[in-house]
């Protein structure tokens, strides 16, 4: 079976063997008492990848994003939300809301709406936190990071990302050559956006294959954080195997990310180039891994998943955020081939020979099955 559907973009699969030995997985004590000692080492690494002055590293995005709108002492606050935000950070900003913080919700990369209720909350003496994903993999655009760091600076206030889908894929000073932008940094590095007002959380489980999460920001952010904090009272740090693994991705893309991203983009262009003969078309402009089609003719979208399903191509039905249209999405990843790729757009060509719709796929998307 031909898989379009892992999120582990840059191929990275982390096998025992490739990681450095270790006498034991958990120390059995929570965070606060102690960390194993590559704790330290990763966060130092993932803090200078992202362009931050410091990070710390949890099991999760989901302990980080509920610790960070869960902790005592953020003052009066209001939280902004962008409606397309991915649900693990809505998860801790729905426990912000159940403390009685005000939260609204604006348009998905709405500048003009955010600004009007930021200046709104300051005059009513609340800084606003701005939260929204650095990349939406739904819409296939990046977030206007420069614009909301803009504003939460201007108001008083704090910008928290998820960065989890750029992390490891977009980098500093994209152009022609790098269409991903070099370094692999995330989102701060790709708008050049830095400041002691923004806090980026993330999990390394897509594009470095480390299934562990890093929060980073100015030393007084992290700081914070750390003295604040609830899981690291009451949880165990992330596994000595996951920060193994994240300390191998690291020294590789230092090594060869820049390479590697060069040939991603390679590979989702040939797809884009290829479905777009046989009727799909891309429905975002970005050589994003997560690359979503339209269709030009037809309506039955459950045949067309079906149809290649049953010819070795695994890919995802997904479904519009705003209604109930369908489209296919494929993840593409630097594991694939150029055979890969082939072999699906010929399995695509054949349903659009025998007649089979390739339409109806439009809008942005959220998984919903397979």
């Amino acid at each position: 079976m031909l898989d379009f559907t892992s999120a582990l973009y840059l191929g990275l699969r982390h096998a025992t063997t490739s990681l450095c030995p270790w006498d034991e997985l958990s120390l059995g004590k929570p965070m606060v008492l102690d960390e194993p000692p590559s704790s330290e080492v990763v966060a130092a690494g993932l803090a200078q990848l992202q362009g931050c002055e410091a990070a710390t590293m949890l099991p999760s995005t989901l302990h980080l994003f509920w610790d960070m709108f869960g902790m005592p002492g953020t003052g009066r606050i209001a939280i902004l939300l962008d409606a397309g935000t991915y649900p693990i950070a809505r998860w801790g900003v729905e426990r912000a809301a159940a403390r009685g913080i005000p939260v609204e919700r604006f348009a998905h990369h709405d500048v003009e709406a955010l600004a009007r209720r930021a200046r709104h909350w300051m005059r009513a003496g609340r800084r606003p936190v701005i939260v929204a994903d650095g990349f939406c993999p739904s819409c296939g655009k990046v977030a206007p990071v420069a614009a909301y760091a803009d504003m939460a600076r201007a108001c008083g206030g704090q910008l928290v990302l998820d960065d989890t889908q750029a992390l490891g894929v977009l980098g500093a000073n994209p152009d022609a050559r790098n269409m991903l932008g070099c370094g692999g940094g995330g989102s701060l590095c790709w708008h050049g956006v830095h400041g002691p007002h923004i806090v980026v959380g993330a999990s390394l489980a897509k594009a470095f294959g480390a299934p562990v999460a890093v929060l980073a920001g100015s030393v007084e952010s992290v700081d914070w954080f750390r003295r604040c904090s609830e899981t690291r009272i009451h949880c165990s740090p992330p596994s000595v195997a996951v920060l193994r693994a994240a300390s191998r991705a690291l020294a590789i893309n230092r090594e060869q990310g820049d390479a590697i991203r060069r040939r991603l983009v390679a590979l989702v262009m040939r797809l884009r180039d290829c479905f777009a003969r046989v009727g799909l078309m891309a429905t975002g402009a970005m050589p994003f891994p997560v690359q979503s089609f339209m269709a030009t003719r037809g309506s039955n979208v459950d045949e067309l998943y079906d149809g290649l399903l049953a010819r070795g191509v695994r890919m995802l039905l997904t479904k519009v955020c705003r209604s109930q249209q369908l489209r296919l999405s494929a993840i593409v990843t630097a594991a694939h081939s150029e055979a890969d790729i082939d072999l699906a757009a010929r399995a695509a060509a054949q349903l659009d020979h025998a007649g089979h719709s390739l339409s109806g796929l439009c809008g942005e998307a959220t998984w919903i099955r397979r």
